[in-house]
């Protein structure tokens, strides 16, 4: 059977990217730019704290050894552990040291002073994944490293700091790998209290009511399922069914078939040459036509002209097939 936690992360095409990790010693602070990423930042040593805009949190995120905040990148922040000293640039800080590690803070070079030692990166996505995942989490998430994945947080936490600071053959992959599997135990954690997640696919997956319905779409999107069938699979009504699962997942249950259906077709006309005959039959459609109108309904545009658009994008980028 499908998992649709994987499903979505393999058709947002994530892949988690590790920056340098850093040493502060000492009274520092750091005020970091917006990136419009999906970035976190740890804790490994130490302690500090993270401001954002108001906007967004309303107060001071403090950071405990083990610590992990995962937020939008849509707004600066400023991340230290005094106020008593000026707030510096980050990316100057961090480009005047060289190495894997940057270091700085009014202690640095002299081993006085209260040591923090962190790592962060970001999450790169295509153009569904910021549709689809930015919208599916909170703007900011703080995993404690009190939480019931701390013991996992903590060891996935130190293994990354290795990797980031080695000079080891392959440790910008095995970094990179590492904090993927952080990112997948963020998302986790955050199944795990689904209450504080906004309307949308991810707090759908989390509802273990409606969970096999959503299985059985992923795993046969083209298929035509019926209502029934999905709240038979669900062991509800038809009603209760209908209703939990909007209140869920924002859409409708047979809505939400569509718009997988729709993201798939995106990821396939970006990626292969299948005629849109064989494409429309795979996702549950009898003509060409009755698959270019729903395609066109929800995108905007017909599957040609998408074909044609992301072909022509990848060629601007420089990305050209090496089949070709």
């Amino acid at each position: 059977m499908a998992d649709p936690l994987t499903d979505t992360l393999t058709l947002t095409e994530a892949h988690c990217q590790v920056s340098r990790g850093f040493e502060a010693i000492g009274e520092w602070r750091l005020r970091y730019p917006a990136t419009n990423r999906l970035k976190f930042t740890a804790a490994v040593e130490g302690t500090c704290w993270i401001d954002f805009d108001d906007e967004l949190t309303g107060e001071r995120i403090e950071l405990a050894a083990g610590d992990v905040v995962l937020f939008d990148g849509r707004h600066e922040f400023v991340k230290g552990n005094s106020d008593a000293v000026p707030v510096e640039d980050a990316v100057a800080a961090f480009g005047a040291t060289d190495g894997p590690i940057a270091r700085f803070g009014s202690g640095a070079g002299s081993g006085i002073g209260r040591r923090v030692v962190g790592v962060g990166g970001h999450v790169s996505l295509n153009r569904t994944g910021e549709e689809l995942l930015i919208r599916a989490l909170p703007p900011m998430i703080h995993l404690r490293a009190t939480d019931e994945r701390a013991a996992t947080f903590r060891w996935l936490l130190n293994r990354l700091l290795r990797e980031a600071s080695s000079t080891e053959p392959g440790a910008s992959l095995a970094a990179d790998d590492v904090a993927h599997l952080l990112f997948l135990e963020a998302l986790r954690a955050c199944l795990d209290a689904a209450d504080a997640l906004p309307v949308g696919w991810l707090r759908a997956i989390a509802d273990d009511r409606i969970a096999p319905a959503l299985h059985l779409m992923h795993d046969q999107p083209g298929r035509v399922w019926q209502l029934e069938e999905l709240a038979e699979a669900a062991a509800m009504s038809r009603t209760t069914f209908a209703e939990r699962f909007r209140s869920a997942a924002g859409v409708p249950p047979l809505t939400y078939l569509l718009n997988w259906r729709m993201r798939l077709a995106e990821r396939a006309l970006r990626d292969d040459d299948q005629p849109l005959s064989v494409l429309a039959r795979s996702l549950g459609y009898r003509s060409d036509s009755a698959f270019s109108n729903a395609f066109k309904r929800v995108n905007g545009v017909a599957p040609r002209r998408y074909r044609e658009a992301a072909r022509a994008a990848r060629l601007d980028s420089g990305v050209v097939d090496a089949t070709a």
